[in-house]
């Protein structure tokens, strides 16, 4: 996930067949997607959309991997 994707964790997903998802845009507060869906369904009615909280978590290190420290 790059550090532009961290800071905009808010995304309006496009649901499509076979469980797959597509990523339409991101923000950085609920409330400016829930305006931008709004505006979605106002243009395009018949597709799906959602708003997701995506965020990545990323895989902690075991103990042998750490570098003392120093």
């Amino acid at each position: 996930m790059t550090y532009h994707d961290r800071l905009h964790p808010w995304c309006i997903i496009r649901l499509l067949p076979k469980m797959q998802r597509l990523v339409v845009c991101r923000f950085r507060r609920r409330n400016d997607a829930e305006a931008h869906l709004r505006t979605l369904r106002q243009l395009e009615p018949m597709i799906e959309c959602e708003i997701i909280f995506d965020v990545a978590i990323e895989p902690l290190e075991s103990a042998s991997e750490r570098k003392p420290l120093q």
